[in-house]
């Protein structure tokens, strides 16, 4: 991720700012090798939620209006052009938040994730590559429209942050906290815009897995995308005020359901 940062074509100033969260594979001793990079350390109980909070607050006050801050997660790979690709499209959609389409190497075609759709109601994440024909998944159109945006690539107009609030750690520490952000934004006329043209090269398995964990890793850890408080909390902050009072019974209304199918 870094040197492909490094790499980009664009006279636009890139300030990298790396949250290590108390990393033991090395990761600080190459940071601080790094002299045009900065830094920031957690004690590994940040998680994605506290780790971005934390970037946002060191770099927010070097920013100025016109300046934009990019997500990334470590482990994507992307383009020489891939960040004036995003501002870009950011422009050409008035100053939208624009998210990246997931590419992954080992698959045919390559596209697997292009952007979430939020079913509040029925509490359900789906991603709109699954709406797409077999023709369009290999030759996707410029711009989609998701009710949500992934971390894993976004870039955001300062101004958004200034204007209506950054994440919240304490509540979504890890899964739904990118999700929560860029609805929040939606919700106050911020239009999320996913690009052709801007998009990130992952594993195959690329976050949300919950694979090897047992029965309760995957309804109460944090790295879990099941964690039933944080499906709880997410669902209430982006719902109405009728479905945050029903949310708790739909949720286990859900769940009961997906045991009995299994």
């Amino acid at each position: 991720m870094v040197e492909c940062l490094r790499a980009q074509e664009t006279e636009a100033k890139l300030v990298i700012v790396v949250i290590n969260d108390g990393s033991t594979d090395g990761t600080a001793e190459y940071l601080a090798e790094q002299p045009d990079l900065v830094e920031l350390k957690g004690d590994g109980t940040l998680f994605w939620g506290g780790a971005m909070e934390r970037g946002l607050q060191y770099t927010l006050p070097l920013c100025s209006k016109s300046d934009y801050i990019l997500f990334l997660n470590n482990d994507t790979s992307f383009s020489p052009g891939y960040v004036d690709a995003l501002v870009r499209s950011s422009r050409e959609n008035g100053d939208a938040a624009v998210g990246s389409m997931i590419h992954d190497e080992s698959a045919q075609p390559p596209l697997v994730s292009i952007g979430a759709r939020i079913d509040v109601a029925r509490m359900r994440v789906t991603d709109i590559v699954d709406e797409l024909s077999a023709i369009e998944r290999a030759d996707p159109a410029a711009f989609y429209f998701p009710d949500a945006l992934s971390g894993r690539g976004t870039l955001f107009p300062v101004s958004v942050f200034g204007q209506y609030g950054t994440l919240v750690p304490k509540l979504l520490p890890h899964y739904f906290a990118d999700y929560e952000l860029s609805m929040r934004f939606r919700r106050a006329g911020v239009r999320l815009v996913v690009s052709r043209e801007g998009f990130v090269v992952s594993p195959p398995v690329y976050g949300n897995s919950t694979e090897g964990m047992n029965l309760w890793q995957r309804f109460f850890s944090i790295r879990s995308s099941r964690n039933l408080r944080h499906t709880l909390t997410f669902f209430c902050l982006v719902g109405t005020p009728m479905q945050r009072l029903t949310a708790p019974l739909r949720l286990l209304a859900k769940a009961i359901w997906q045991g009995l199918r299994r």
